[in-house]
This record gives structure tokens, C-alpha cells and sequence, in this order.
């Protein structure tokens, strides 16, 4: 048996998708710059799938741009508003950003910007007063990410809305929430999201812009998507994601909560197995419905990682995109967790697809597994 609990990482293509981008690259291929009808039917659904995901985010009224995915529409947000300001900025993130985020931020340096990293508590949550701070000093713009990827903790949107208040620019990486944790677009200015996290294709993904936020384009050219995002349209990756967006709204509201049961059957099974076992983070219950961090006492991560992967469990220590270039998280550092206890870390990510079958197996391996690993544990 196989159990895939990776999918912060990314998840499996729902078959609605597939069949989507299947229909668009045999059936609707033409390009939607084109004037005669099969193009302009081609530019009707890129119409559709723009409102549909608008509407999920309570964003009438704001732009939308179809991107490569999660980190140029992260890129696009932070250093296409920033860079269309006038004169130096002094500008905002906290210190558990993906790296795309954080990348963007180096640029702004790079430029001349002044960067001030926002720190969190043990539970990941905002230090408010730092933030605070910063605005008094004159931010500009500020960048947090809606759902931790490796902890699940929470940002409280509406919180940092009344925070900001109108100062500075807000982006909101949504990559790890969109679709899992409601989101309304009165509380930012910018909002990522990324097809292959919610089901869709790799390679798409899009920017919610509020209407009036000036950006500078990041790719030029053509001057498709409003000259924003120019180069022919990806349009079997945008058929594939609208139609991962429509399944996923179609679960309706009680879906996040259909995860969170899993949940918790996932912790309560591990902590059962294995009763030194702890969470990294925030309360699962104040968390993300579809992430949790479990610390294995005096068991590396990437040691139960490797033993999970010979029984057919795939988890991950972290963000994919920078696991292979550090061997402790920078987000539990930066959460005030030792290097130490860091290294025990394994992350575990669910979807609504995610089966009581895979997490019940999943948790009586694990404990197997720790009983043998730990005995080898470094001295």
C-alpha cells in the first residue's frame, strides 16, 4: 500500500483537470489573440476561468494575471509593486516566507530598498508590535503568507488588514490556502496562488491584483494579460486549473473541515504510536486543516523520511524548494525551536482526496519504524 501525505509539495491532478487540458490541447488549441471564432471561444474561457477564480476570493472588481505558478506571481507581487514606487522604500516580511518571497525581498536589496524581517513566536503567529514598528518607520509594503507551508500556522488577515490600515501595500502568498481556508481580498492588495497545490497542472498560477495597485511587468513582450504577463497564454494549464478550482469549490464549505478530521485521525494515531512524539507550531486546531509538524525525539527527519519512503509513505522535513539545500528548517529556527529538536521534524500534508485508509496505515508503520530508528540515535 501507498500513502502519499506530501501535498504541500504538490498533489495529484484531479481527473476533471486532466480531462480539461486534455479537451484544450486536442479540441480548443488556438491561440486567444487570434480574431476568428474557435480564438475568440479560446478567450472566453480564460474570461471564465479569471471570474471563476475571482469570485472564490471575493475579488470583484480586482485584476487577475495567469502566471507560471506560485513563485513568479510571488516575484511579479513583491518586486513588480515595489519597483514602481518612487524612491528608496523601506519594506516588510516575516521571517518564515517561502523562498520565493524571500528571493524577491534580496532583489529589493539589491535595488537599494531597506528590508525588515518580521519575526513570529513559537507558534509561528506575527510579532504584531515588530510590525507595527516597521509601518511607524514609514513600510511601504508588507508580505505574509496566508498558510505557513511547513507548520500550517494561520495568518490572521483581517488582523493585519486593520494593522496596515492603509500604509502600505499588502501581499498575501496564498499558495498553501487558497481554497483551504477562506480568503477575502478586502484584506490585501496582492494574492498568490498555484495551480499544482489544489489539484491542477504544474506551470500555472495566478496574481489577484486590487483594482488601482500599480505594477511593473517582471516579462515583456506581446503585451498579453494586460500587458502584465506577456507570452501566448497557457491555455491547457488554465483549463486544468479553472477546472481543479470548480471541483474544489463544488466540495463546498464543510471540505476544510472533511480534512481536518483527517487530521486529526493522523495525529491521533501517531501520538498513539508514538507518545514522545510532539507538534511543531501552532495548535493543530488554530492551524491549517491540512498541515501538521511532528517532531520524532533523537530520529533525524530526513532518516524517518527515507524509512517512511521503503514502506510507501512520502512526507516531506519541509518546504520542497529548499529541502535539498539545508538540513535545518529556517522556518522552525525562526519560530525559536533548537537546531536540535528542528532536525526531528516531518511534515505531514493532506488533501480531500487524502483516504482514512492511507492515514491509518501511514500511523501504524510509523511506529514500527521509530522503534527500530530510535535505537540508533546519535550519542
Amino acid at each position: 500500500m501507498q500513502a502519499y501525505l506530501d501535498n504541500s509539495a504538490t498533489t495529484r491532478p484531479c481527473e476533471a483537470a486532466i480531462a480539461a487540458m486534455t479537451d484544450c490541447m486536442r479540441e480548443g488549441f488556438y491561440n486567444p489573440s487570434s480574431v476568428y471564432l474557435p480564438s475568440v471561444e479560446a478567450f472566453r474561457r480564460l474570461r471564465s476561468a479569471r471570474e471563476r477564480i475571482l469570485s472564490t476570493v471575493r475579488g470583484s472588481g480586482c485584476e487577475l494575471y495567469f502566471t507560471s505558478g506560485g513563485t513568479e506571481g510571488n516575484n511579479l507581487a513583491v518586486i513588480g509593486a515595489v519597483s514602481r514606487m518612487r524612491g528608496r522604500q523601506l519594506v516588510a516580511l516575516s521571517a518564515v516566507e517561502h523562498p520565493s518571497v524571500q528571493a524577491s525581498f534580496e532583489a529589493l536589496k539589491a535595488m537599494g530598498h531597506e528590508v525588515r524581517v518580521i519575526g513570529v513566536d513559537e507558534s509561528g503567529a506575527l510579532d504584531w508590535a515588530a510590525l507595527e514598528r516597521a509601518l511607524a518607520d514609514g513600510a511601504s509594503f508588507v508580505s505574509c503568507m496566508q498558510v505557513n507551508n511547513e507548520t500550517g500556522a494561520l495568518l490572521d488577515a483581517e488582523r493585519l488588514h486593520r494593522t496596515v490600515n492603509g500604509r502600505a501595500l499588502i501581499h498575501v502568498d496564498g499558495v498553501q490556502g487558497y481554497l483551504r481556508v477562506p480568503f477575502d481580498m478586502k484584506n490585501a492588495d496582492l494574492y498568490t496562488i498555484s495551480g499544482h497545490k489544489i489539484h491542477g497542472p504544474k506551470g500555472i498560477g495566478a496574481l489577484v491584483v486590487r483594482k488601482g495597485v500599480r505594477l511593473n511587468p517582471r516579462q515583456v513582450g506581446g503585451g498579453q494579460e494586460g500587458g502584465m504577463r506577456s507570452g501566448t497564454e497557457n491555455t491547457p494549464g488554465i483549463a486544468g486549473l479553472d477546472a481543479a478550482v470548480a471541483e474544489l469549490t463544488a466540495m463546498g464549505r464543510d471540505m476544510p473541515e472533511g480534512i481536518r478530521r483527517k487530521k486529526r485521525l493522523l495525529i491521533e494515531g501517531i501520538l498513539r504510536a508514538v507518545p514522545e512524539a510532539f507538534i511543531n507550531g501552532p495548535d493543530p486546531e488554530n492551524a491549517a486543516p491540512h498541515i501538521v509538524n511532528i517532531g520524532f525525539p533523537n530520529v533525524r527527519g530526513e532518516v524517518m523520511l527515507h524509512a517512511l519512503e521503503g514502506e510507501g509513505i512520502y512526507v516531506s522535513t519541509g518546504s520542497a524548494c529548499s529541502s535539498k539545500k539545508q538540513k535545518v528548517s529556517s522556518v522552525l529556527t525562526a519560530m525559536g525551536i533548537p537546531a536540535a529538536r528542528a532536525e526531528w521534524a516531518i511534515r505531514f500534508s493532506l488533501s480531500p482526496h487524502t483516504t482514512e485508509e492511507e492515514i491509518n496505515y501511514a500511523a501504524g508503520r510509523i511506529g514500527a519504524l521509530y522503534d527500530q530508528l530510535k535505537r540508533f540515535q546519535r550519542r
